[in-house]
């Protein structure tokens, strides 16, 4: 490993969410200051750090920190099915994402932890006339951890310039269910909302403790230069869903033959299900026309992932939800 990459690796998240966007070669014609506040600003630097431990027989929210327009609830034991599960909403003081948002997340599960992370609502990246915004995220699970990150969609309005890398570091003993959902935008709004952004950039990363590569996958998405509407992209799809579960080879198996594939195009679905390399995980991907029944199909194999992982089942959906 170069000791470049150990630099970046060891820089706080809060300062790495200021400088992810400034060498992204797809990111060059962005990098104009916005007129009403410059970028990073203060109200518009988030950061948030959840630490979860376990106390006893139960898992605590242990550390916190938080800045705007990044907050968190108190955690809550809602889930029925696993009573000792602390689950954690994050919430956005300013209800959108903004040009020159400079936004950060830390999650830490320490050994035999467990926790659910959420958010409030759908992520909605606004318009922007200049820059960008940009996000990172970084979990660590440690031995015998299980985490849960199933945040609500990201749905990039009209000209909206996004970048977001994710880095997963986890035990070899512990597991990850982690779910990111893109939305082609507010297709209902106005005709050029449907795939109207300018950028969506996304990297996501996974290593063990030691540092070690497990897989990265990066996809940018410009669809104003490139349709999303072409065969093998989105062809006639508007959301994207992918759900990475990093958990010992042990289940692999149990879970792909659970999960059967899907494609059909009159009803607007398709979803499958890949090993992922290196034997660290699954990866469970999902195409969809209405955001509902893709969260169905994400409900579905999160379910099957935890009776498998777990032995227990999800809690009944909520009627809000």
């Amino acid at each position: 490993m170069t000791s470049q990459l150990l630099n970046i690796l060891n820089t706080p998240s809060r300062l790495l969410a200021h400088t992810i966007g400034q060498d992204a070669p797809e990111l060059a014609r962005y990098q104009d200051e916005p007129r009403q506040m410059r970028s990073g600003a203060v109200g518009k630097s988030g950061y948030l750090l959840l630490g979860f431990e376990l106390r006893g027989k139960r898992s605590v929210l242990a550390n916190m920190e938080r800045r705007v327009p990044s907050l968190v609830q108190m955690a809550l034991y809602w889930d029925e099915q696993m009573p000792d599960l602390p689950c954690v909403t994050m919430i956005s003081t300013t209800g959108c994402v903004l040009q020159g948002d400079r936004l950060a997340t830390d999650v830490t599960v320490g050994p035999g932890a467990c926790g659910h992370v959420t958010t409030q609502s759908a992520t909605k990246v606004h318009s922007m006339n200049a820059n960008y915004a940009a996000q990172i995220q970084n979990f660590r699970v440690e031995e015998g951890g299980y985490l849960e990150f199933l945040p609500d969609p990201v749905i990039p309005h009209r000209n909206a310039r996004f970048i977001t890398h994710t880095r997963i570091q986890v035990h070899p003993t512990a597991t990850v269910i982690y779910c990111d959902m893109l939305m082609s935008g507010r297709k209902y709004h106005h005709v050029d909302e449907r795939f109207g952004f300018d950028l969506y950039s996304s990297r996501v990363s996974a290593e063990n403790l030691e540092g070690r590569e497990l897989f990265v996958e990066k996809y940018i998405l410009q669809p104003k230069t490139d349709s999303l509407d072409a065969t093998g992209v989105m062809q006639t799809f508007d959301i994207l869903a992918n759900v990475i579960l990093l958990t010992p080879k042990e289940h692999h198996a149990r879970i792909i033959e659970r999960i059967p594939a899907l494609f059909d195009q009159a009803a607007g679905q398709a979803s499958g299900v890949s090993r992922l390399p290196n034997n660290c995980g699954l990866i469970f991907k999902v195409l969809g026309n209405d955001s509902g029944e893709v969260k169905a199909q994400i409900r579905a194999f999160w379910t099957v992932a935890r009776e498998e992982i777990k032995g227990i089942s999800v809690q009944p959906k909520f009627l809000w939800r």
